[in-house]
């Protein structure tokens, strides 16, 4: 049997228990921005790395209002959202220059979902070959770059939260 050692999840399943049931609430509630990879707050949403990458800057616009769905958004949250899937955009451009992108919601447990009952956007920058075998053949993501040093790099194009 395999071992893939992740001692850095402990915290996080340990206080799975003890946390407010959204991940996404709690973290628009605290002020540890930094500790959380906040980049950037707005009005109506907010910019955070993705815990679980699937590839290095992973980004998620989250929706500051506890909503399930793109209809039950309000036209000013959801014309934030998308632009601030563009800004994510342009920043990774400038710090990464990937060459393409994804972006998306996952409505829904059926759909992937992680979070289900809180409407977030993925914006992951992409490179031919980011998928090789070991994520194919070993189901392990291979990321060349730990997260606080991305979230380093890529808070300069968001500015203060």
């Amino acid at each position: 049997m395999d071992r893939f050692w992740t001692p850095w999840r402990f915290d996080y399943i340990r206080g799975a228990d003890s946390a407010p049931s959204c991940v996404f609430c709690r973290i628009l509630g605290e002020r540890r921005d930094a500790e959380n990879l906040v980049l950037y707050r707005g009005r109506a949403a907010f910019v955070l790395l993705n815990l679980f990458p699937y590839t290095s800057g992973h980004l998620l616009v989250v929706a500051n209002r506890h909503i399930r769905l793109l209809g039950d958004t309000l036209p000013e949250e959801l014309h934030e959202i998308i632009d601030l899937g563009r800004r994510c955009e342009q920043a990774l451009q400038a710090e990464y220059g990937p060459e393409g992108y994804n972006l998306g919601f996952n409505l829904g447990r059926s759909a992937g979902a992680g979070v289900e009952n809180h409407l977030h956007m993925h914006v992951l920058p992409r490179w031919t070959g980011d998928s090789n075998f070991v994520s194919v053949v070993g189901e392990t993501r291979v990321l060349p770059e730990e997260l606080p040093r991305t979230y380093e790099r890529l808070l300069p194009h968001f500015g203060p939260c």
